[in-house]
């Protein structure tokens, strides 16, 4: 199955690259103006080239102007536990719709089969276009709504992040070789909630990523029961 898939250069993404790379045709990223797209973007690269994967990297920073997220910086990033209340401020109203709608066009475009989007179990909390309800809503639209009934894939849907890392890093995903961090500085800040949940993900992982304040994230992980 000739695959495209949709990649940030993150975790997860950078999971289903290892995971998927003899089927994956084509990654594409998008830059739509977060604080920590351009790091994304800059791992994507490198994984893909390492890999041997075709790259190509679409802007959409003009449409995301017009909407409203901690994450496109119409306020600042939370800080905390990932299922947080607070973290509803890094929502970016309909990005994967978005996203998969024009990742269809493409595929449809250079005769794939898929699509790949790499959200999981744990962003059904926080993020309605990652739920397996919206999966299934838009892998229809997608399948009807192209001429040759392009597929949509969501391998994680029903899987934690620590599940994706430990398959990743099996696959040959390095850690370090991909960036989270809703902060978007050169080193992960360990206190946003995407930084918190991938610090618990790698939990007992080799992981040479450099992080601010790794100990503001292991508090609270201790203090929830996630860690030991």
């Amino acid at each position: 199955m000739k695959t495209l898939l949709i990649y940030s250069g993150g975790l997860d993404s950078s999971s289903a690259l290892h995971l998927y790379k003899d089927q994956i045709s084509l990654a594409v990223s998008f830059n739509y103006g977060s604080r920590h797209n351009d790091r994304e973007i800059k791992m994507a690269k490198l994984n893909c080239e390492r890999l041997g994967i075709k790259h190509k990297v679409i802007d959409l920073k003009e449409v995301f102007t017009n909407m409203k997220s901690s994450l496109l910086g119409s306020e600042a990033i939370p800080h905390g536990h990932y299922a947080e209340d607070n973290m509803k401020s890094t929502v970016v109203s309909f990005r994967n719709g978005i996203m998969l709608s024009i990742a269809a066009g493409i595929a449809d475009s250079n005769k794939l089969d898929a699509v790949m989007l790499a959200s999981h179990k744990g962003d059904n909390a926080q993020y309605p276009d990652c739920t397996p309800v919206f999966n299934l809503s838009m892998g229809d639209a997608i399948f009807h709504g192209t001429g040759s009934g392009i597929k949509l894939l969501s391998p994680f849907a029903y899987i934690d992040k620590k599940e994706i890392a430990n398959r990743g890093v099996s696959a040959g995903m390095v850690p370090s070789q991909t960036y989270s961090c809703y902060e978007g500085e050169e080193e992960h800040c360990g206190k946003c909630g995407t930084c918190v949940e991938r610090i618990w993900a790698l939990d007992g992982i080799d992981d040479d990523t450099i992080y601010k304040d790794k100990d503001y994230a292991i508090d609270i992980l201790l203090s929830t029961g996630e860690l030991q």
